[in-house]
């Protein structure tokens, strides 16, 4: 069974967010999006600098059965990409809450975060 933290936030497309500093958010997949997309093969990240808006598609994740896109949870400027994802694209599905974490969004509007859903709310979506 997939497990859900319980320090980040959640989005109903299956992205998971956290921050550790007030206006820099991380953003990754679940634990149920690795398990339905699979072994993932290839991770097309958006760009340093690129400004996004919440809810655009700003990824995609290639596995060995589909592709697969990745939203931004929040709107800001993309401020830093796991490379080492992007380099061993195994990790994101492998280990999606730590060392699987897809970029990093400087926030315009930290306050979104409020929009998304909590753990439990996840969970009981996906229930």
């Amino acid at each position: 069974m997939a497990e859900y933290p319980e320090d980040r936030a959640y989005t109903a497309d299956h992205e998971w967010v956290t921050t550790g500093n007030d206006m820099i958010a991380r953003v990754g997949i679940t634990e149920y999006a690795a398990e339905a997309l699979g072994a993932v093969v290839y991770a097309a990240m958006p760009a340093l600098g690129e400004e996004v808006s919440a809810g655009d598609c700003v990824a995609e994740l290639e596995s060995t059965k589909s592709v697969s896109e990745v939203f931004s949870p929040v709107s800001g400027v993309i401020s830093r990409i796991n490379e080492a994802a992007v380099e061993e694209p195994e990790m994101i599905t492998d280990d999606p809450y730590d060392t699987g974490w897809l970029f990093e969004v400087e926030m315009s509007d930290p306050g979104e975060i409020d929009d998304l859903l909590d753990a439990m709310a996840y969970a009981d979506q996906i229930d």
